[in-house]
C-alpha cells in the first residue's frame, strides 16, 4: 500500500513548538524573576553581600527583547527594588548604597539607549526584508496554481534563514506550444547570481513565446548568458554557467518534453506512487559553457499520464546531507507515495529536507511541481 504524502503528522512539530513557546515565556518573565531573586538574595544574606548583579541584569535583558515601555518599567522596578532592600538596614544614604544606586541608574539609562538602537535596527532590517521580498516577487513570481489543465506549484527555500533569492530560478509560461517551464541553478552567489537569474528568466519568457521548439529556447538562453558574460569581468564571468532543465507540456497530448542542460533529472511520480527518473539519453553541458564545445540540443518525450506529477528540483534538494554525510534521495523518499496536490508534495519535501539536514542546509533549493489531473 502506498504511503500518503498529503497526510502529515500534526503532532510531529508539536514538541519543537512547545519548546520554543516555553523559551519565549521564560525570556518575557526573566527580568521580573531577576528582580525578585535579587530581593530574596539580599534579604537572605548578610549586609556586605549585594544583589546589584540581579538588578542590573534585569533591564539589560529586557532592552533588546522588549518594548521601550517594558524596558523603562523594568529599569524603574530595579531601582525601586535596590532602594527597598537597603531600607531594612535603616540607611540608604551611605557610600555603598549611593554607589549601588548610581550603578543601577546608569545601567537603566544604558538599557533604554540599547532598546532604542535595537528597535531602530529592527525597523531597518524589516525594510530590507520588504525590499528583498519585492525583488523575489519580481524576479521569481509565484506561478498560477492552475494553467490550462495543469496544476502547478513552486517553492524557494533559502539556505540561510532570513535570506531570499539567490542563484536558483524557475519560471512557467503558457504558450501556443503548451505550458513551458524552466528550472535552473546559477553558479555562484550574491548579486552576480541574482543578475544571471534575471537574465535567464527574461530570456526564457521571451523565447518560450516565440520559439517553436525547446531546442531553440535553449539556444536563446545560451546566447543571452553569453551576452551577459561578455559584459562582466573577472573569474566569475569566465567560469559562470547555469544548469537548467526545460520542460514542455502540450495541452491535451499526455506527454512531457524534457531538455536537460547539466541539471539533476526531473522525477515523474505516477498516480499509483510509481516513480520514474527522467534521465537524458545523452548528457549535455550547462548553459553558458558553449565555448567548451558544441553539441546539438535534443528534447526527449516521456509519457505524462493522468494523475501524474512532474517534479523539477535543484541540487539543494538532492545534495542536502544529514549529520553522517548521507545525501537526501528524493527518488527513494517519494517512491510509493501519493500526493493530492503539487503544493502538498513540495511542502512535504521541504519539511523532510529540513529534518534530514537538521535545518542546516548549505545550498538554496528551488522546487517546481506540475500535476496533470
Amino acid at each position: 500500500m502506498g504511503r500518503s504524502g498529503h497526510l502529515l503528522d500534526p503532532a510531529a512539530g508539536e514538541p519543537e513548538e512547545k519548546a520554543i513557546s516555553r523559551v519565549r515565556t521564560l525570556v518575557r518573565v526573566l527580568p521580573a524573576l531577576l528582580i525578585f531573586g535579587g530581593i530574596v538574595y539580599d534579604y537572605a544574606t548578610p549586609r556586605h553581600f549585594t544583589a546589584i548583579p540581579f538588578f542590573t541584569a534585569a533591564p539589560l535583558i529586557a532592552a533588546p527583547l522588549s518594548s521601550l515601555r517594558t524596558t523603562a518599567v523594568t529599569a524603574a522596578a530595579a531601582l525601586l527594588a535596590q532602594y527597598v532592600v537597603h531600607l531594612r538596614f535603616g540607611s540608604s544614604a551611605d557610600a555603598d548604597s549611593i554607589t549601588e544606586t548610581v550603578t543601577v541608574a546608569t545601567v537603566a539609562v544604558l538599557a533604554v539607549v540599547i532598546n532604542r538602537m535595537v528597535r531602530r535596527g529592527d525597523r531597518r532590517l524589516a525594510s530590507a526584508r520588504e525590499i528583498a521580498e519585492a525583488v523575489q516577487r519580481a524576479v521569481l513570481p509565484e506561478p498560477e496554481a492552475r494553467i490550462g489543465s495543469f496544476e502547478i506549484a513552486a517553492r524557494y527555500e533559502a539556505a540561510h534563514e532570513g535570506a531570499f533569492i539567490g542563484g536558483d530560478l524557475y519560471a512557467v509560461q503558457d504558450t501556443a506550444y503548451g505550458v513551458r517551464v524552466v528550472l535552473g541553478d546559477v553558479r555562484g552567489k550574491g548579486m552576480g547570481a541574482v543578475a544571471a537569474v534575471a537574465v535567464v528568466i527574461g530570456a526564457f519568457r521571451e523565447a518560450a513565446e516565440q520559439e517553436a521548439t525547446l531546442e531553440a529556447v535553449a539556444q536563446r538562453l545560451e546566447r543571452a548568458l553569453a551576452r551577459e558574460g561578455a559584459r562582466r569581468d573577472g573569474l566569475e564571468a569566465a567560469e559562470g554557467f547555469t544548469t537548467a532543465v526545460l520542460a514542455e507540456l502540450p495541452h491535451g497530448d499526455g506527454i512531457v518534453r524534457i531538455l536537460n542542460r547539466g541539471h539533476p533529472p526531473p522525477l515523474l511520480l505516477a498516480a499509483d506512487g510509481t516513480l520514474r527518473t527522467l534521465d537524458p539519453a545523452e548528457p549535455a553541458l550547462p548553459l553558458g559553457m558553449g565555448d567548451l564545445g558544441s553539441w546539438p540540443d535534443r528534447a526527449e518525450d516521456a509519457s505524462f499520464p493522468v494523475g501524474a506529477t512532474l517534479l523539477l528540483h535543484t541540487d539543494g534538494l538532492s545534495e542536502a546531507r544529514d549529520e553522517h554525510g548521507a545525501f537526501f534521495d528524493p527518488a527513494a523518499r517519494l517512491t510509493g507515495r501519493v500526493f493530492r496536490a503539487p503544493a502538498t508534495l513540495l511542502a512535504t519535501l521541504a519539511d523532510e529536507v529540513r529534518r534530514h539536514s537538521g535545518g542546516g542546509t548549505t545550498d538554496d533549493m528551488a522546487l517546481l511541481a506540475v500535476r496533470r489531473p
